[in-house]
């Protein structure tokens, strides 16, 4: 009796398996590769070279190497980046867990009564469980997961470019400040002495009060210039320190090190722009959810199909320990099930397209992402370009200002002109060298920026941690 209905269930199980076998695969999701519409070059000269892993030492300054090096080992930002790849590898293995032979064990004992009497029972035994996937569900949401994976790695070294860029560019900008501020210093000293010159061409009835006033209040105004320039200083250098994963104000004694010439510009090499989608990590990580999302899809699909499990167990059953030994103790059972939805108010087919409206989002994402590289590279390249030429015509204007200023405080001293004309050479001086500064910081910081939006020393073998 119970070996017919034995053989009666197995026929069931098996009938259903082929029923399911026989149902057609799920209509593949859509699988049109991304490929964004890239110029065929830049619209500047760009010769193609693939960047130093550390481009930073381009800029040929010891301490900025330095001070990069020792951010990319103690940033906040990059140390939550890294817990970030190891809880996406974390969920892929756990993903990747549900296709595998499942095993547990169990054991119990108690009194059970029934009537007027209590027996006791033990139990000990094993359990076991296998869901076939027959229609990828699981292989698609371990697909998804490793692409999670594969995006947070690129996430991680588009991380790692961000921090060296703010890094290269917060310390430029302190150096570029420290500049201005030692101009304005001997500005201020130079003013100071043509004061005194005109205090003394006062007394001895060569000028009159109205140029004393006029060399004191631009004097004043230098020099009300110079707490504002300290406070810049001292701000950057504490965004430089957190950068660095350091309490701010504690890179004084560091920075007193710095060389006093401003660090030169290197020559950048661009590529083609098809290369942007090798070297920057962002876009890979953008490139990489968008495989998330059709993996995902793929799953949601393969849901509306039977859903398959096999199920054992082996165990011990008797009153007392010695009878566990016996050969009546052991209980053996093995299942095989199928699940098929069939109505479901349309959950399923709901889920389905928002998740190919997430994906679709993630489409337009990766797009966008790419063109604002493009954009990113465009620009920095225009601002080189127009920058170097910028930085040349104010290296000739603060040449003439000084030659000038020199001729006017000479000649003013021999009574050959008046004191307005030294006033005007004395601040066009001063804008100019000051100008210069600002120029000089810039083009360095366009170059930083090309450099990022290059996507650096960035390789594509460093998408996979």
């Amino acid at each position: 009796m119970r070996t017919r209905k034995r053989d009666r269930l197995a026929a069931v199980a098996a009938a259903a398996v082929l029923a399911g076998c026989a149902v057609a695969p799920p209509e593949p999701a859509d699988r049109a590769r991304l490929e964004p519409t890239l110029p065929a070059a830049w619209s500047r000269n760009a010769p193609a070279a693939t960047p130093s892993d550390a481009w930073w030492a381009g800029f040929d300054d010891p301490l900025l190497l330095s001070l990069v090096d020792d951010a990319l080992a103690a940033n906040l930002d990059l140390a939550s980046a890294r817990a970030a790849v190891a809880r996406a590898k974390a969920l892929r293995d756990l993903a990747d867990a549900g296709r595998w032979l499942q095993v547990g064990s169990s054991a119990s004992g108690g009194r059970v009564r029934s009537g007027e009497r209590y027996s006791r029972q033990l139990s000990a035994g094993l359990d076991a469980s296998w869901e076939p996937d027959f229609f990828g569900v699981n292989a698609s949401t371990t697909a998804a997961a490793e692409a999670d994976l594969a995006a947070a790695g690129a996430t991680l070294q588009a991380t790692r470019l961000t921090v060296a860029a703010e890094t290269a560019t917060a310390y430029l900008q302190w150096q570029g400040t420290r500049e201005l501020l030692a101009i304005a210093r001997e500005s201020v000293d130079s003013q100071a002495q043509t004061l005194q010159l005109v205090q003394w061409r006062l007394q001895a009835g060569l000028a009159n009060a109205v140029d004393a006033e006029q060399a004191r209040a631009n004097l004043e105004q230098t020099r009300a210039q110079l707490p504002a320039l300290q406070t810049t200083l001292q701000q950057t250098e504490n965004a430089l320190a957190i950068l660095l994963g350091q309490p701010p104000a504690t890179l004084g004694a560091r920075l007193a090190d710095a060389p006093a010439a401003a660090p030169r510009v290197p020559a950048v090499p661009a590529g083609v722009p098809a290369e942007l989608l090798r070297r920057r990590p962002d876009l890979r990580a953008a490139e990489w959810s968008v495989s998330a999302e059709l993996a995902t899809l793929d799953a949601r699909r393969a849901q509306r199909l039977p859903d398959f499990s096999l199920s054992g167990s082996v165990a011990l059953r008797a009153a007392t320990w010695s009878g566990l030994g016996g050969p009546g103790a052991v209980a053996a059972s093995l299942l095989a099930g199928v699940s098929w939805p069939v109505l479901d108010g349309g959950a399923t087919r709901a889920q389905i397209a928002a998740q190919q409206a997430t994906l679709e989002s993630a489409q337009a994402s990766y797009h966008g992402a790419v063109l604002n590289a493009l954009g990113d590279v465009e620009d920095s390249l225009v601002a080189l370009d127009r920058g170097g030429e910028r930085v040349a015509a104010l290296e000739r204007a603060a040449e003439a200002a000084a030659n000038a200023a020199e001729l006017a405080r000479a000649r003013y001293r021999s009574g050959l002109i008046d004191f307005g004309t030294l006033l005007d050479a004395e601040r066009s001086l001063l804008s100019a060298r000051s100008s210069l500064a600002s120029a000089r910081t810039d083009l360095a910081l366009a170059g930083v920026r090309l450099y990022k939006g290059l996507g650096g020393g960035w390789s594509a073998e460093a998408t996979r941690p």
